[in-house]
């Protein structure tokens, strides 16, 4: 009786352990906390450097750098004017920045944080990604309707390709692969990132005019939001749309934690959708998080799990006065 007992109990609280992981997985997350950033001024992506606990923030004419995890600001990297995006070469020690305003990018060094170099690229370049396999750094350039690409060691444009239209965020598979949307035709293209040759055009309906993209990239789905309101996964090998769900006005990014199955999409409304992916083709609403009007943008820190979103503060209080930069920290408890 007294064994029979003790399996019972091993077996509930084997079965309560793993319920709570599973809860925190899918619990709707909440505000933990927000990182003061200062000073007023447009905003557009942000990138997590997870290994050193570091955040780079576009911020009009330069990037803002926060140590997230004391939340102590670092520096700034200047002659970004217009700044967009930035990516990141660890193997080289080397961030990019795309300067939609001057049609380049400044290189900077990821140690000291000095500018080391500026590249010209094509027209308002705006999204920018580092590409592991090629070991090349990509532009998408809004106004030229193309991409550029930069060999990340010689700091050299090695080529460009035409796109067909307006390039809004992309997202590569680390295999070689950029997936990246095209608004004005509803599309996702991919290329290849050596031979710069357009692979495949898949239309994203019933998602319109996509922006954000992530990618589970071992289940091979796409996970896109259109600013018609409608976010959509799809299968990264043949086109096919796997799922819909209705999202907030004026999406900008979506992120995807591989370890939790969670995916966010943030809205400039001022909310954050999240989605649970249970399989390969099954996915469940979260709920959304109301967060700040403008919090268009994420990235994600996939060691903590937390999602950061900047935003412009909205009242007068600790930290910071109306309208100064701020970034908010998303999370389950």
């Amino acid at each position: 009786m007294s064994r029979i007992i003790i399996r019972f109990s091993i077996l509930v609280a084997f079965g309560c352990s793993t319920l709570s992981v599973m809860f925190s997985q899918t619990a709707l997350p909440v505000i933990l906390d927000t990182i003061a950033v200062g000073g007023s001024g447009g905003m557009d992506y942000i990138t997590c450097d997870s290994k050193n606990h570091r955040l780079y923030i576009s911020h009009s004419t330069r990037v803002e750098v926060v140590q997230y995890d004391t939340k102590e600001h670092v520096g700034s990297i200047e002659k970004a004017s217009g700044v967009h995006g930035i990516a990141l070469a660890p193997e080289f020690s080397r961030g990019f920045t795309s300067n939609g305003k001057t049609n380049n990018v400044t290189v900077f060094d990821l140690k000291t944080l000095t500018v080391i170099e500026t590249i010209e690229v094509g027209k308002k370049p705006d999204a920018i990604i580092y590409e592991p396999t090629t070991k090349r750094i990509f532009t998408f350039n809004g106004e030229s309707e193309n991409c550029s690409a930069i060999d990340a060691a010689t700091m050299k444009v090695v080529g460009t390709l035409a796109l067909g239209g307006g390039p809004e965020a992309p997202v590569a598979d680390r295999k070689g692969n950029i997936f990246v949307n095209i608004e004005a035709t509803n599309e996702v293209v991919q290329f290849d990132a050596a031979s710069l040759k357009i692979i495949s055009r898949w239309p994203v309906a019933p998602a319109q005019t996509p922006t954000g993209i992530s990618m589970d990239r071992e289940k091979r789905i796409l996970f896109i939001g259109g600013r018609n309101q409608v976010f959509v996964a799809m299968n990264a090998d043949n086109g096919t749309v796997l799922a819909n769900f209705p999202i907030g006005k004026g999406v900008d990014g979506t992120a995807f934690d591989s370890k939790t199955g969670m995916i966010y999409v943030s809205n400039k409304e001022g909310s954050l959708d999240v989605i649970h992916e249970d399989s390969l083709s099954q996915f469940t609403s979260v709920g959304k998080l109301q967060t700040s009007p403008g919090a268009k943008t994420l990235a994600l820190d996939n060691k903590s799990h937390h999602v950061y979103l900047p935003a412009a503060r909205q009242v007068d209080g600790p930290g910071g006065t109306k309208g100064d930069m701020m970034v908010l920290v998303v999370g389950t408890r």
